[in-house]
């Protein structure tokens, strides 16, 4: 349904109240924008006018916004962001459009990343833009297309598709391995152990896949894969990491499994997220069956 027109204000106005919003003064709002104070004050009483009630409080020489002029702004704001992140978006790529994509910050870099050169190269007619992130997105508020999710099948209010599992080792380097002398799962009880602050129970079910019973489990906290990498390839501890992530590593033997058969199914899955209303859109239709020709194609 279209919204009737006297609900929508012209941008003149709303820019002028922006501006003298956020910088509580017409004086400044009017050098900002290259208009007179006048014409500044002129366009907020207009506005004020149009809406039925007072944006600001008149003291004096100053400008206060009203607890409505309050609430009013930062709607207002973020809506002309919407249009400029939008407009931007269109500039930089008018044929095709543009997928805005919420990664996982080491999944992105470690396997998103080398592998979306293809993805252009078979689209060209599209962006892609990335932001990382390690929480879910609140696709109500965050202008991202869809999401790469690690977890469950829970997001609220989201479309999913399944990626794929992984497996998890217990990784850490030649030299701790040998100063420690692991040999065994049993080992790593007393061994120090790096964890993943979004997998805080991840210890807990690699040693209960072992068939071992542990107390409270302690260790350093670490935000990111790649970081705690670093931190295990440097010998500060033994961490628990997903398996394609640390094929690099694990190559050049800067980091090796901490114990043979340690390898351990994650309870989680990787997820492709978008919100209901993206699902027909074409960028993220074209990424969708791009990155189920790439999974099939590596499970072959």
């Amino acid at each position: 349904m279209a919204i009737p027109r006297r609900f929508l204000p012209s941008m003149s106005l709303l820019y002028a109240f922006e501006a003298a919003a956020r910088s509580a003064s017409f004086t400044a709002a009017a050098a900002e924008l290259n208009l007179t104070q006048s014409a500044v004050s002129r366009q907020v009483r207009a506005l004020e006018e149009l809406l039925g009630c007072d944006l600001f409080l008149r003291e004096r020489q100053t400008v206060k916004l009203t607890a409505a002029g309050e609430a009013y702004a930062s709607e207002i704001r973020e809506a002309l962001r919407k249009i400029g992140t939008a407009t931007l978006g269109l500039r930089a790529n008018p044929a095709g459009g543009s997928l805005n994509l919420a990664i996982l910050p080491t999944f992105g870099t470690r396997w998103l990343a080398p592998r979306l050169p293809g993805f252009l190269a078979e689209n060209p007619g599209i962006t892609v833009n990335l932001t990382t992130r390690l929480a879910p997105f609140d696709f109500q508020f965050d202008q991202v297309d869809a999401a790469i999710h690690f977890g469950e099948d829970d997001w609220s209010g989201a479309d999913m598709e399944l990626l794929m599992g992984e497996v998890v080792v217990p990784a850490c380097s030649v030299g701790l391995r040998a100063q420690l002398g692991i040999g065994t799962p049993q080992d790593l009880a007393t061994a120090p152990l790096l964890h993943l602050i979004s997998r805080p129970d991840a210890w807990e079910r690699w040693f209960a896949a072992m068939d071992m019973t542990v107390g409270h489990v302690s260790g350093m906290l670490i935000d990111q894969f790649a970081t705690a990498a670093q931190a295990a390839a440097a010998g500060m501890g033994v961490a628990l990491l997903p398996k394609f992530l640390i094929e690099a590593e694990l190559s050049r033997g800067d980091l090796v499994e901490a114990v043979d058969g340690g390898d351990v199914p994650s309870a989680g899955h990787y997820y492709l997220a978008w919100p209901p209303k993206r699902s027909s859109y074409p960028p993220l239709q074209a990424f969708r069956a791009w990155l189920k020709k790439q999974l099939a194609g590596e499970a072959a």
